[in-house]
């Protein structure tokens, strides 16, 4: 079944963010037809779109003077704090109504002191972070946690579907970034189970490999031990999502169960095992090597 159209009124759309996931994102709207202007703070980002049918902007206030719609999908929440409420940014130069879609991940209490300041403005803000990684941006299948009023989401969903398969609002502001964190640990302890399951199974002289087969047709059996598992036994790290953004993403965890009273000890044994691989020159790694150092011995 074909997607609705989007609605001319909002249209154009801008996008900030245009790297691994961001580009790929930009070059879905643009193949549906989906005008896109896009700005950023190194020129040749812009310039690589071009010649996809990008329209670049010379500075942020222009194109936030211009859009309807406006993508955010930068690296961690100062970045997005800057964008929007920096003076000369993006709250400051905007129409009202403009709605902010942003699929970073940030801290979800920041998220809703963002959403709180747009909000005084006129201008609409929804957390929107993603899952999927590099492969889901480049074929559309991302999967969109979000969080912001239902009437703005509703009205902006013939856009997120371009670039996603499965949408959900978790609640209010902040809420899509609350899921996201579940994600990032849950994703995060499921690779420690398998570098320890891994690791029993070879100091017990059993093929790893063939554990695994055997696991993919029982209750254990996941995308992270179907997709990762596979990488663990190959060695393949070139990255999906790298492990550097994986910790800081387990940050954020940790920082918000702490505001909320919370000790999750498997998110610190997540944490401890990135920061191993990041002390051994992994940072630029997929976060899938984390499985690697889950045992601190290894």
């Amino acid at each position: 079944m074909a997607s609705p159209k989007v609605s001319d009124d909002l249209l154009p759309v801008g996008y900030v963010g245009l790297g691994i996931m961001g580009a790929p994102m930009v070059r879905n709207l643009l193949r549906v037809g989906v005008p896109v202007h896009v700005w950023a703070r190194r020129l040749e980002q812009a310039q690589r779109l071009v010649g996809d049918g990008a329209v670049p902007e010379e500075s942020l206030a222009s194109l936030v003077r211009t859009v309807r719609v406006l993508f955010l999908n930068v690296s961690d929440t100062p970045d997005v704090e800057g964008l929007m409420l920096d003076e000369g940014g993006i709250v400051a130069n905007a129409r009202s109504g403009l709605i902010v879609v942003d699929h970073s991940t940030i801290d979800p209490m920041r998220a809703r002191h963002i959403a709180e300041k747009a909000r005084e403005a006129g201008v609409i803000f929804i957390d929107a972070p993603v899952s999927g990684g590099e492969r889901g941006a480049i074929e559309g299948t991302l999967t969109l946690m979000l969080g912001g009023p239902e009437a703005d989401i509703d009205r902006i969903g013939p856009l997120l579907e371009r670039v996603g398969r499965t949408l959900t609002r978790v609640g209010d502001s902040g809420a899509g970034q609350i899921a996201k964190a579940c994600n990032q640990l849950i994703v995060g302890e499921t690779l420690v189970a398998i570098g320890e399951a891994f690791a029993l199974a070879e100091a017990a002289g059993v093929d790893p490999a063939r554990v695994r087969e055997a696991l993919l047709g029982g209750l254990a059996n996941s995308k992270v031990l179907q997709m990762h598992g596979q990488r663990l036994l190959d060695d393949d790290f070139v990255p999906g999502f790298m492990a550097h953004l994986h910790a800081k993403d387990m940050g954020i965890v940790a920082n918000t169960a702490a505001s909320l009273g919370l000790d999750l000890s498997g998110a610190e044994r997540v944490r401890a095992a990135l920061a191993r691989a990041l002390e051994h020159g992994h940072a630029y790694d997929d976060s899938t090597i984390l499985a690697r150092y889950c045992i601190p011995e290894r």
